[in-house]
């Protein structure tokens, strides 16, 4: 009988150890905004906005300096992120429309970050803008390892905040009061932020990865007449934008009008902002804060649509683009890394990264074994202090306003404009050691750089049928 509870004991010792382990596989939130540029909040430098949940996880966590999104507009910056992939290789290049909603999708060959963590055993799930693909299709989250989904997988519908529908996985939930935009009632984004939290509470005693796809802070320029908004009523000079109204005639596509640009903006902020904190919340609620990794970035730079002025925010943080340039201020982020116990409060990082990085580093963190081709490398090293690996240098295009490419190797940055014209084409060059800012175009004094560069590009580039990039690796 002695022998026999000790057997039982030692089982349960054992028992209570396995679900110890298999507890502490950690959990991933990976949050991106829309459209929110370098220096929108303030971490970064931002004077006129609060984010005080985005301030203490910095404080909390660690900021990197010289992170960059897959490109410098939504969909392809987003398949970069998903596939591990820059956007010379990655299969989304542009957002392209396809009927009867939704962007190209990714094909069923597509290898995801939601298939990659499934591998190891992770539930999966994203709330917000998909983009990458309608449902049902080749492209739809379902089919590419996300296990719960909740928002627009549509780019051109989460233009609206009071859209029509969402949609839960294969559902369409039609949003009350909100029919043929007739007027604005049910507001989106509270609704996909409750979805997720309730994600959580739903997963938390297995490991789980999460992408909160918030479409904040992407025009249009509108929030519900709250508290948030009103703290910034009447604070700033505006300058009414007019816009495609709901109502009869409004389209889905559109940015309705907006008499107080200026505070609606500061408003959508900091109520990201908000949302943030209330995640934080939970994972402390539920007992799982210092399990969890949370990652905050954003797909692009500063837009200029629906009203918004990065000028007056200064989004760019000093940095020379906006949303549409491969200069910094279309595609450096703000990228803050929070971890209890792995990475250290409070502190800065200068490695220069991409999101192609993004895939190699969950596999890195969940145990799951990359079987695909990436042109990444995993960061967390830098995360937790330890010998952290350099890129030999990062690429990305862009398919509108004439094709342009960018090259960053170490501190030189080239730009090469035009490319669709070889009678327009330019390359210039910038040292972003002595100017972030890219005033100081000094290609001609280093034209044996410049060619290197140039090279550069045209080998990372392969040509796509369905976003095929003119004249790039002609000679």
């Amino acid at each position: 009988m002695r022998n026999l509870f000790l057997f039982v004991v030692a089982s349960l010792c054992s028992f209570s150890s396995f679900a110890q382990q298999k507890r502490e596989k950690p959990n991933i939130i990976f949050i991106l905004a829309d459209d929110l540029g370098y220096g929108d909040i303030a971490p970064y430098g931002q004077t006129k906005i609060r984010t005080p949940n985005l301030t203490k996880m910095a404080e909390e966590g660690m900021k990197y300096t010289q992170f960059y999104a897959g490109t410098s507009v939504c969909a392809p910056s987003r398949s970069s992120l998903m596939t591990g992939l820059h956007t010379g290789h990655t299969f989304i290049r542009g957002n392209k429309e396809v009927k009867p909603e939704g962007q190209q999708p990714i094909p069923a060959s597509a290898f995801t970050i939601g298939e990659l963590v499934k591998q190891a055993g992770y539930t999966t799930g994203v709330f917000g803008k998909w983009g990458l693909g309608p449902v049902g299709s080749e492209g739809d989250p379902l089919k590419h390892g996300i296990d719960n989904f909740y928002g627009t997988n549509c780019q051109l519908l989460a233009h609206r905040y009071y859209p029509t529908h969402l949609w839960e996985n294969e559902t369409r939930i039609d949003l009350k009061g909100n029919e043929n935009l007739a007027q604005p009632t049910t507001y989106a984004p509270e609704l996909i932020h409750q979805k997720a939290l309730q994600f959580i509470d739903d997963n938390k005693a297995k490991p789980f990865v999460l992408f909160l796809t918030y479409t904040l802070p992407h025009a249009e320029l509108l929030v519900p007449d709250d508290s948030i908004f009103l703290s910034y009523k009447n604070t700033f000079p505006e300058k009414p934008y007019k816009g495609n109204d709901y109502g009869p005639v409004a389209n889905k596509g559109g940015y309705t009008s907006q008499a107080y640009p200026h505070a609606t903006f500061a408003a959508m902020v900091t109520r990201l902002d908000l949302y943030v904190g209330q995640v934080f919340q939970k994972l402390k609620a539920l007992g799982i804060d210092d399990n969890t990794l949370v990652i905050f970035t954003s797909d692009n730079g500063p837009h200029v649509e629906g009203g918004a002025d990065p000028t007056f925010f200064n989004s760019g943080g000093g940095l020379r683009g906006v949303k549409r340039d491969l200069y910094e201020g279309g595609m450096r982020e703000p990228f803050i890394v929070r971890w209890p116990g792995k990475v250290k409060p409070g502190t800065t990082n200068n490695y220069i990264g991409a999101f192609w990085d993004v895939m190699p580093t969950f596999a890195q963190i969940t145990g799951a074994p990359m079987t695909k081709p990436t042109d990444g490398i995993s960061f967390l090293p830098s995360m937790t202090g330890k010998k952290q690996k350099q890129h030999d240098y990062l690429y990305w295009e862009f398919h509108e306003n004439g094709g342009t490419q960018a090259v960053r190797k170490g501190n030189w940055k080239a730009v090469r404009l035009h490319v669709f014209d070889k009678t327009k084409t330019t390359v210039e060059l910038y040292d972003l050691s002595k100017d972030p800012a890219e005033q100081n175009n000094i290609a001609a004094a280093q034209p044996k750089l410049v060619k290197a560069l140039t090279k550069l590009m045209d080998e990372s580039h392969v040509e796509s049928a369905i976003f095929p990039f003119k004249n790039v690796i002609e000679k």
